[in-house]
This record gives C-alpha cells, structure tokens and sequence, in this order.
C-alpha cells in the first residue's frame, strides 16, 4: 500500500521533511561559526520546527476530519431515503479507493432496489388481474350452486355435493381476497386510516363474527380485558389481522374448545392475547407458521391455504406491532400481540 500517492499525505510528508532538514541546518550553522548563545538560537530552531509540525498536522488532520463528517453525512442521508447520495472521491489514496467503494455498492443496492420494485408491481398488477378475472365466474359459480342447492334438497348425496361445491368455492374466493390483500400491503399501495380506536369494540365485533360458528361448532369464545383501552390504529385492518389469528384457532380445535381472547394496557404498550386448547402446533413447525403457503407434514388441516397468519403479521408490522406465538402439543396456542400504545409515551 502506497500511502504516497495521496497528494495531501504528499505535501504532509514533503512539510515534515524539509521542517527537519531546516531545524537541522539552523542548529549545525551556529555551532561551526561559534556564535555565542548558540543554545538559545537552537533551541528558538527547536520551537519553530515544532510549531510548525503541529500546525501541518492539525492542518491535515481537520481536512480529513471534514472529509469523514461530509462521508458521515452522505451515507446518513441515503439511509434517510436519499438514493442520489454519493460521497466526494475526486482524489487518490486508500481512503478515496473506499469512497469509490462504497459509491459503488449504493449504485449496486439502487438498481436492486428497482428491480425488486418492479418485480413487486409486477406482481402486484398480475395477481391483481387475475383475482379481478376470477371473481365474475365464482359469482356466477356461486349462483349455480346455490340454485342447485335449492333442487336437491330431496337426494342426500347431491344436497352433500353441492355443499361441498360451496366450501371449495368459499376457500377460492377467500384465497383470492387475501392474496388481494398481501400484495397490496408488499406494495405499499394501501394507506392506513388511523384513529384511536376502543379495543373492547373491536373485540366485540370480532365475537359477533364468529358467534355463529363457535354455536355451530360448541366451542366456547371467552372475552376479558378493560372497557376503557384504546389503541391508535385503522379499525378495519386489525380486526381483519385478528379474524385471522381467530379464524386459526377454530381451524385448529375440536369440539368443545375454548378460545379466549384477553386485551389489556400496560405503561406503554397494549396487548392483544389469542389462546385456545387445541392441538397445538409442532415444534418443527412454529418458525415457519408466518410463512406464505406454508403447509405442515404433521397438521391434519388439509383446508388452510397458508395465507391468514402471514397477512395477519403483515399487518401487524404495519401498525409497529409485534406477534409472537407459544405452542405445545395437545395442550393449545396462544398468540400475543404487543403494541406501541402513544399515548402513554
């Protein structure tokens, strides 16, 4: 490594040098012509020489002191959003060779950056045209099999065929909707409208949504948490994110289940608990659960589509909220829920 090819290091070095040189000439000079006092003129040589060292040296050492800040300052902005930042390297040396290094790799990270948004438009308005396309025929499909429904309600194996027609086509159209849903949350294109909002409420039309099936099912759907808790976030979302978690947990009890639901508000933060006695989820399973279309080789569910936990956190995340998930087998899961509550900061 050449630190000389740096011009600035250069002229440092060339300074020093000829500082010595001259410190030395200064002091020879008066000891072979016997001036009197020659160890006052030496030592007057002496504070010069170094004076003049600490001022090239401070000199130098500002330059490069603004040079980082101005580096320091580039690099802050570009991870403030700013993709046209670019650090000054219009000189030669170790340290311009990283500037040029590192400009390089923020010209890398942009391009890649575009790709992927492109690819994320892409896919955005490709799924979006198809679940666009697909809704006109399951409507009328679901027409068809209602109107089927209605003639066969005195031949029990066709009735049992067309209510299994209406599960399928129940499943497709969910799976259309929140595929809907999750590209659009990739993208970025939906704007959360948030508000403070009464927990409690929102947990009350989650229960009313899913009373009929916990009648239909005998399952007990137990509710607890404080009148007066609120959270800062968009009411439709959430109760959307927490259907799903609940959609979960009756997916995955039996009859006679109970799934509870508590809210409650600590010095800042709100959490939102999901817990139910069913039969719990796989230690080789739980690290995957958020994960798109994941399916387990241990679950007996063969009617999840593996998009509800996954759009759930998505939304979440959106709303600067964390899940995490306990399970043990045969005993039940409980999803906890915390939230950043900005009221209380």
């Amino acid at each position: 490594m050449n630190i000389l090819v740096n011009r600035k290091i250069k002229h440092l070095f060339l300074c020093v040098v000829l500082t010595i040189t001259a410190f030395t000439s200064v002091s020879i000079i008066p000891v072979y012509m016997g001036i009197e006092n020659t160890a006052l003129y030496i030592v007057l040589a002496a504070v010069f020489m170094a004076s003049t060292i600490l001022s090239t040296l401070y000199w130098y050492f500002q330059g490069q002191s603004k040079i980082m800040k101005d580096a320091i300052s580039q690099i802050q902005e570009y991870i403030a959003g700013n993709r046209n930042a670019r650090i000054a390297c219009d000189d030669e040396g170790e340290l311009y060779r990283l500037f040029h290094e590192v400009n390089s790799l923020v010209t890398i990270l942009n391009a890649h950056a575009e790709n992927e948004s492109h690819a994320k438009t892409f896919m955005r308005d490709t799924i979006s045209d198809i679940s666009h396309q697909l809704k006109t025929p399951l409507a009328a499909l679901n027409i068809y099999n209602g109107l089927m429904h209605e003639e066969v309600h005195d031949i029990p194996e066709l009735k049992e065929f067309t209510s299994l027609s209406e599960q399928e086509l129940a499943r497709i159209e969910n799976l259309v909707q929140n595929l809907l849903k999750i590209t659009k949350l990739d993208a970025g294109t939906i704007v959360f409208e948030k508000s403070f909002q009464n927990v409690s409420d929102m947990m009350g039309y989650i229960g009313r949504h899913f009373a009929y099936q916990a009648e239909q099912e005998r399952k007990t759907f137990i509710f607890s948490g404080k009148e007066d808790v609120t959270l800062f976030c968009d009411r439709n979302w959430l109760i959307e994110a927490i259907s799903n978690i609940v959609k979960n947990a009756f997916d995955h009890t039996k009859e006679g289940a109970t799934i509870r639901i508590t809210w409650r508000s600590f010095a800042s933060i709100v959490q939102i608990v999901v817990q139910d006695n069913g039969s719990g989820i796989h230690p080789e399973d739980l690290p995957h659960i958020f994960k798109r279309f994941y399916r387990s080789r241990f679950s007996k569910d063969k009617q999840g589509i593996g998009l509800g936990l996954p759009l759930a956190k998505a939304i979440i995340e959106e709303h600067k909220g964390t899940i995490e998930v306990n399970s043990a087998l045969n005993i039940g899961t409980t999803f906890t829920i915390n939230f950043l509550n900005p009221t209380k900061l």
